[in-house]
């Protein structure tokens, strides 16, 4: 059973929007619970295990972002969706892993077309994965692990949550084979992970474990391109 909260200080917004959501997983049949939080403040208190979370970006008191923050900080796989009658804080919903941003009033086929993503995202987790080999081991690292590639000569080194590993390949043939799967490659030396990007700019990106990798000048335009079409797929406007 999917566990959702909805966070307005609007009262009656709040009621509202767990209700058009109630109304739309009933009929897609998948079972749920709702909580309902009037400030960010009363959210982050609660402590809930929560799946999904519908989060009001123009709250007084703790503001969506500042409260997105927070709970990121323990609880960065969730699926967090935005939403504000505002389009200006976009780009910094995207700086917490938000899902989608949604504008008020919600339309019911959006957030009938958001809820299907993201239950789908639940229930299908991404486990594609890349096998490599060196010295007569095979190793298996899932892609959603891997921060980035970092190209030295003939190795290319792998950097990702279980630490460092080399391995002979050729970077082109790397390259192609993660096409279409989130990466792009920023530099003649790197090959990111775009889920990982927290800040960039003409000069560098700046992933969420604090890293710097530095962003060919050549290939700035097309990263804006990859990265704004990576945030309309995972975490995009509606």
């Amino acid at each position: 059973m999917l566990s959702i909260a909805v966070c307005d200080d609007e009262m009656i917004e709040c009621c509202n929007i767990a209700g058009k959501i109630k109304k739309i997983l009933d009929e897609m049949k998948v079972p749920c619970t709702i909580r309902q939080f009037y400030s960010g403040r009363e959210f982050v208190r609660s402590a809930g295990n929560f799946d999904i979370i519908f989060l009001d970006i123009i709250m007084h008191d703790l503001d969506g972002l500042r409260t997105a923050q927070i709970f990121r900080e323990n609880a960065f796989d969730k699926i967090l969706i935005f939403i504000s009658s505002s389009r200006d804080y976009v780009f910094d919903a995207y700086d917490v892993e938000a899902f989608q941003y949604l504008l008020k009033p919600i339309d019911n086929q959006k957030l009938k077309r958001v809820l299907q993503k993201a239950v789908w995202k639940i229930e299908t987790p991404s486990q594609e994965f890349i096998v490599v080999n060196k010295e007569r081991q095979t190793t298996k690292w899932f892609l959603n692990d891997i921060y980035y590639f970092e190209i030295r000569g003939r190795m290319v080194e792998i950097h990702g949550a279980n630490g460092v590993f080399s391995y002979y390949e050729q970077i082109h043939v790397l390259e192609q084979n993660l096409r279409d799967k989130g990466f792009f490659r920023c530099h003649k030396s790197y090959l990111i992970n775009l889920k990982y990007v927290d800040v960039y700019n003409k000069q560098e990106v700046i992933l969420d474990n604090g890293e710097r990798i530095t962003i060919a000048k050549r290939r700035y335009a097309e990263f804006c391109r990859e990265i704004l079409a990576y945030m309309r797929k995972n975490g995009g406007i509606l």
